[in-house]
């Protein structure tokens, strides 16, 4: 026996939500899947961060999003949509991943395991993948980053303090990083491939970082990368001239992002452009080359994760919607 839904959503992060929230909005019937928690990537994010975006902007599913302060952290946007879950009685399996999706639009099989092993069926007329950009890291690509002190993720500086760190990269991740460490006893220098900060920075961030590399606070390594990595040590190549620094080194942060898994997409016949890396979709309803299968958050922005944001990417669920909407219309009409 299987059980049908107008939608199944993959995906319970905040994007998936929205399509969750506005299927509920319109009476269709839907059910999301993740393979970890509700809104699992903000989970992995940093202990302490605090969003660019301001409380109102992130808001899904018409529950207001209140605030003291404007901007919300981590904290508070994990307890926000875990109200929007409640708010409109979404219908989330948490730790229960997909396993297969097969069969047309209309009548889609899509195969789960749960967490004890148990695999169940569920049919329904289209998929939404919500499945974000954060699979696989953007890798270095040098001796040694199979190290242990090579993290590609960073929640909190405890751990590292009296260590010798280096953060590679300059975007927001890696700027709040190194300003963290420097302020809880890390020893911080930085190697970006750029000569300046990337643009994206929160604007307020910019005189912090700038002031503590032009006062030596933190050491900057710029139009440079990272040549090889060994146990106590780390090699800087700059780009231009050639020239190697060896660095004293106890952890490498590489803040170099990361990058979506398209092989369930394509394993369906979704295209992806091998360039931009975005799958080809309709952006006015978000259906992708294939009928019945949707993209919904960032995974619809391929390399360029800083193109679809939650405020952003909240809208796709709405599109999504009244396009099954229109579909069933349309199904109707012609029977009649």
């Amino acid at each position: 026996m299987s059980t049908r839904f107008e939608l199944i959503v993959i995906g319970a992060g905040p994007c998936g939500i929205a399509v969750g929230a506005a299927a509920a909005a319109e009476e269709v019937s839907c059910v999301l899947f993740d393979r970890g928690c509700i809104t699992n990537s903000l989970i992995e994010y940093p202990y302490y961060m605090t969003f660019f975006s301001t409380a109102a902007m992130l808001e899904v599913g018409g529950v207001p999003f209140t605030i003291p302060e404007p901007k919300p952290t981590r904290r508070e946007a994990l307890a926000y949509y875990r109200k929007v879950v409640e708010y409109w009685d979404l219908d989330v399996r948490q730790y229960q991943s997909v396993e297969e999706i097969t069969g047309t639009e209309g009548d889609f099989r899509v195969r789960t395991r749960c967490r004890d092993g148990r695999e169940e069926t569920f049919r329904s007329a289209a998929v939404v993948f919500a499945t974000g950009g954060f699979h696989r890291p953007n890798m270095l690509g040098v001796p040694g980053e199979e190290l242990d002190k090579v993290r590609h993720y960073y929640k909190e500086p405890y751990p590292y303090y009296d260590q010798d760190v280096l953060v590679v990269g300059g975007g927001n991740s890696a700027v709040e990083a190194a300003l963290e460490l420097f302020r809880n006893g890390a020893r911080v220098s930085m190697v970006h491939f750029l000569d300046t900060i990337d643009r994206g920075v929160k604007p307020w961030i910019v005189p912090d970082i700038t002031n503590r590399i032009e006062r030596g606070e933190i050491t900057m390594y710029w139009k440079s990368r990272v040549a090889r990595i060994t146990p106590d040590s780390v090699v800087i190549r700059h780009q231009e001239t050639g020239e190697e620094t060896v660095l004293v080194n106890d952890f490498v942060l590489a803040m170099t992002g990361w990058r979506a898994d398209h092989t369930p997409l394509t394993r369906l016949g979704v295209e992806v452009d091998a360039e931009t890396g975005i799958p080809s979709h309709d952006p006015a309803t978000m259906e992708t080359n294939v009928p019945g299968i949707y993209l919904a958050g960032v995974i619809a922005a391929g390399y360029n994760a800083n193109k679809i944001f939650i405020e952003n990417g909240r809208e796709h669920g709405g599109l999504i919607v009244a396009h099954r909407l229109s579909k069933r219309k349309e199904a109707a009409d012609a029977a009649t």
